[in-house]
């Protein structure tokens, strides 16, 4: 087998022997180049070289995103296979996959498992997401985890949930799933996921499934008072989508429109926005496990 490994400097823990352990099994089954990719013209040069190679990305969620960006650009992706080594801060898609997290035995599972076609999501300006994205309290807790997360690694997540609890977001918003308007006003949290998990292990949409076609939908309304910390004290635990302030669905079209709102997309913030528009494309790629 030939692989081409792609590895961020910005990535969690690409340094060191994380990343030497993984490259080691890589060799043991045939041949395996490095490239560093610190920016999108280094990967596009890299993209270019393939020539055939299976694709094994070493980072996290946000790696994992510019690689699959860049491929759908390009319109690669379809015919790409792709593998991946969890060297990220919160490496939430491959905990959704079960890839190990052991950088040794992630390769492993690149050189013995066989090819899964994955669902991805499609924005209204061709913008993917591999994960999850979400909007709201989830987005805020992530715009304040930001500067804390150089300090504190996957802890400074918690440091951004702690503070969103404090001041939560309440964000006017219409939500049509397949046409059918499933919300109309304020809400504290929107999340549309093809994985489960976020911010390094909460499982946010924990029916998610990338491989069945469809994205699962969470809409949290609890704006009022202190259900805002309730729902927080919920989630931690993983039963903040059976109160009755939280709505769930499942569809292939997803649109919010309101007031200026943020996202968080596969951990990366974009916006202000007005309006968002995602789409499923079903078994967009293929990649081992």
């Amino acid at each position: 087998m030939r692989y081409l490994v792609v590895a961020s400097p910005a990535a969690g823990n690409t340094d060191g022997s994380s990343l030497d352990d993984a490259l080691a099994e890589l060799r043991r089954a045939g041949e395996a180049d490095l490239v560093e990719t610190g920016s999108p013209d280094d990967l596009d040069k890299a993209l270019a070289g393939l020539d055939g190679r299976t694709l094994v990305i070493a980072g996290g969620d946000g790696s994992l995103h510019a690689v699959i960006q860049r491929l759908h650009a390009r319109g690669e992706l379809a015919s790409t296979t792709l593998g991946l080594v969890p060297l990220g801060t919160g490496n939430d898609f491959a905990r959704t996959l079960e890839i190990p997290v052991d950088p040794a035995a992630a390769a492993q599972a690149v050189v013995e498992g066989s090819p899964q076609r994955l669902d991805l999501l499609v924005d209204e300006e061709g913008g993917v997401v591999v994960n999850s994205v979400h909007a709201g309290a989830g987005a805020a807790a992530a715009r304040a985890a930001e500067s804390w997360k150089k300090r504190l690694g996957r802890a400074g997540y918690a440091v951004g949930a702690l503070i969103t609890a404090v001041n939560p977001p309440s964000v006017r918003a219409r939500i049509s799933v397949d046409g059918r308007v499933v919300h109309d006003g304020r809400i504290l949290q929107v999340a549309v996921g093809n994985g489960i998990y976020v911010g390094g292990g909460t499982a946010l949409t924990p029916d998610a499934d990338p491989t069945d076609g469809e994205a699962d939908i969470l809409v949290a309304r609890p704006v009022t008072g202190w259900a805002h910390v309730a729902y927080a004290a919920r989630l931690v635990v993983g039963r903040h989508h059976l109160h009755d302030d939280v709505s769930t669905c499942r569809g292939t079209e997803i649109d919010v429109v309101g007031e200026r709102f943020w996202c968080s997309v596969d951990g990366e913030l974009t916006g202000p926005h007005r309006s968002r528009r995602w789409r499923v494309e079903p078994a967009a790629y293929a990649l081992l496990r």
